[in-house]
C-alpha cells in the first residue's frame, strides 16, 4: 500500500509529501512517514502540522488514525502539543545527515528499540528533550468526566447564610472534641430528609457522619488501623461487588484485604442471583454505577432475601439518588429492612465534594462498632460545616438547590442527547433517566483510540473499560463514560462540540 499527500502551504507553512507505506496499517505507515520527515529534516523544528480532521480528510483515513500517530509522537519527543498552537515538531531534534551510517542516531522508540528496521548506533544518542504531553495531561480544556457536579454552581449565598445561622446558634459544646457519631442537630435533619426524600427508615441514634462514601468502606472493612474489639473490621469479605464500579473502590477494599467477587451486569441491573456465600453485597440500586438504570424491583426484593437468609448485609451505595429526570423516583434499598441494608450517602453530588460530608444509616447492630473504628473524637468531618449543613437541610435550602440542579442537569442531558443525535446518531446513548453520567455506546474495537484522541484533543472523559472488575465479565462493550454535569453552564456548549469531533464515525 503506498498513499500520498501534498498539504498546502496555507495549512501548515510548507509542501510536505507523505507516503503511507509498510506493514502494519495505516497508523503505523503514518507515524513511520511523520517521524522520517522530522528526522530527514523536511519537517523543520517549530513547524506547525495541520489539525488531524484535516489530515484525515486528505490521506482519507479516519480522525482516530491521526490523532493516535501524532499521539504517539508526542509521546516520543518528536511532536509537542501546546494549546492554542495547536501541534508542531519539537524543538531540540536536529535533522539526521542523509548517507551511510546515519540512520539509527535519532531517538524515539525505533532508535532505542530497533523498530522498522532502524537500529540504534553504538555510540550516538538522541539529545534529552522533555517529553511533550497531550494537553489533557496537564488540565483539560474540557472536563466531561464523571462524579463531579459544576462547581460553579454552588450555592454560595444560602450556604453562607446557613453557616452564619449555624454558628450563632450552636451552643459552645459544639466548638469542643467532636462526638464520633456526628453532631445531632444534623443526624436529626437527615433523620427527617432522608425519609421524606429517598425512603429511608431510622432515627439519629443509628446515623454516624463520615466523609463520603470512601471512608464508610475503610471504616467497615479496614482491619489494620485499630486495637481492641473493633480490631477484626466491622465486616469481612468476600464481598461482591458489581462487574462495573469505582476502580477506586475496589483499590480499597483490596488494601483492607477484602475479596470481591463480580456479579453480571444486564438492563435491569446486578444479577443479584448469582449471590452465593458472600458475606456482604455493595450495589447502587437507585443508579448502577456507571452503565445506568435501577435494580428491578424483583431483585431488589431478592437481595434482601438472600441477606436475611444468609445472615448476610447489603452495602447501598445511594451516590446520586435525587437526580432523576424520566422515570418515578426509585427509593432507597434500606426502606425494605433496615436491619439489613447499610445506607451510605453524602453531598458530594448533591453540593459539592470539596465538604466531605457524608452519613451511614446502619443496623442497630453496627452502630457500636463503627463508632469504635471511627475513634473517640471526631476526626474526618468539619464540625462546622455539619452544623452549616444541618441548617441547610432543615431550612428548605437542600431540597431548593436539588430541584434547580435536577431542572440544569436534564437540559444539559438532553443537549448532550440532541448533539448526539445531529452529529453522531450511530452512537447510542443509555443510561440517562438519572444521575449526573451518560454512557455513549461505541462500535466495537474503538474505545481505546477513541479516549487516546479526546485527551489528545484536551477532553477529558473515561472509557468504560476502565470501571470493569479485573475478573468480571465484558459483556458491556465499548463505550464512554460522559460526565454532562461537570463543566461550567457557559462552557458545556465547547465541551459538547468537542466530545462530537472525537467520536469514531459510523
Amino acid at each position: 500500500m503506498t498513499e500520498s499527500w501534498v498539504n498546502s502551504a496555507e495549512r501548515i507553512g510548507v509542501d510536505l509529501h507523505l507516503e503511507l507505506s509498510g506493514p502494519g496499517g495505516r497508523r503505523a505507515a503514518l507515524t513511520r512517514a511523520l517521524r522520517e520527515a522530522v528526522r530527514s529534516g523536511r519537517l523543520a523544528p517549530g513547524t506547525r502540522l495541520p489539525p488531524y480532521r484535516s489530515l484525515a480528510a486528505d490521506l482519507g483515513v479516519a480522525r482516530n488514525t491521526v490523532a493516535d500517530a501524532y499521539a504517539e509522537l508526542v509521546a516520543e519527543g518528536w511532536l509537542a502539543a501546546r494549546q492554542g498552537s495547536g501541534t508542531r515538531v519539537a524543538a531540540g531534534l536536529p535533522p539526521t545527515p542523509s548517507g551511510p551510517g546515519a540512520r539509527g542516531v535519532q531517538g524515539g522508540r525505533e532508535g532505542v528499540a530497533g523498530q522498522a528496521g532502524v537500529a540504534a548506533g553504538p555510540r550516538h544518542r538522541a539529545p534529552r528533550t522533555p517529553v511533550a504531553v497531550p494537553p489533557g495531561a496537564r488540565g483539560p480544556r474540557h472536563d466531561l468526566r464523571q462524579g463531579t457536579p459544576d462547581a460553579s454552581s454552588f450555592p454560595r449565598a444560602a450556604w453562607t447564610a446557613s453557616y452564619r445561622r449555624a454558628l450563632l446558634a450552636a451552643p459552645s459544646e459544639a466548638f469542643g472534641p467532636g462526638d464520633p457519631a456526628g453532631r445531632p442537630e444534623l443526624r436529626e435533619a437527615l433523620t427527617e430528609y432522608l425519609a421524606r426524600a429517598r425512603g429511608v427508615r431510622t432515627e439519629p441514634d443509628r446515623i454516624v457522619i463520615c466523609s463520603g462514601f470512601a471512608h464508610a468502606l475503610r471504616l467497615l472493612f479496614d482491619r489494620g488501623t485499630r486495637e481492641g474489639p473493633a480490631a477484626g473490621g466491622v465486616l469481612r469479605g468476600p464481598l461482591a461487588v458489581e462487574a462495573y464500579g469505582l476502580g477506586f473502590h475496589r483499590e480499597l477494599l483490596a488494601a483492607a484485604g477484602v475479596r470481591t467477587v463480580p456479579l453480571p451486569l444486564d438492563e435491569h441491573g446486578a444479577r443479584v442471583d448469582g449471590l452465593g456465600r458472600e458475606r456482604a453485597v455493595l450495589l447502587t440500586p437507585a443508579h448502577q454505577f456507571p452503565t445506568g438504570g435501577p435494580l428491578h424491583p424483583e431483585r431488589r426484593a431478592a437481595v434482601i432475601g438472600w441477606a436475611r437468609a444468609r445472615g448476610a448485609v447489603v452495602l447501598e451505595d445511594d451516590y446520586d439518588g435525587e437526580f432523576r429526570y424520566d422515570r418515578r423516583p426509585v427509593g432507597a434499598l434500606q426502606g425494605l429492612d433496615p436491619e439489613r441494608v447499610i445506607h451510605v450517602g453524602s453531598v458530594s453530588k448533591s453540593l459539592s465534594p470539596a465538604l466531605r460530608l457524608g452519613w451511614m444509616v446502619l443496623p442497630r447492630r453496627y452502630v457500636e462498632p463503627v463508632l469504635a473504628a471511627k475513634g473517640e473524637r471526631e476526626g474526618w468531618a468539619s464540625v462546622p460545616d455539619q452544623l452549616a449543613l444541618a441548617d441547610f437541610v432543615a431550612c428548605g435550602s437542600y431540597d431548593r438547590h436539588v430541584r434547580r440542579m435536577r431542572q440544569r442537569y436534564r437540559r444539559r442531558r438532553d443537549r448532550l442527547v440532541a448533539a448526539l443525535a445531529a452529529r453522531a446518531p450511530h452512537v447510542e446513548v443509555t443510561g440517562v433517566a438519572a444521575g449526573l453520567h451518560a454512557v455513549l455506546r461505541l462500535p466495537p474495537g474503538t474505545e481505546r483510540s477513541t479516549v487516546k484522541a479526546a485527551t489528545w484533543q484536551g477532553v477529558a472523559l473515561d472509557g468504560l473499560a476502565a470501571f470493569r472488575h479485573p475478573q468480571g465479565p465484558t459483556a458491556a462493550g465499548d463505550g464512554l463514560v460522559v460526565g454532562y454535569a461537570t463543566p461550567s453552564e457557559h462552557a458545556y456548549g465547547a465541551a459538547l462540540e468537542a466530545l462530537c469531533e472525537v467520536l469514531p464515525p459510523g
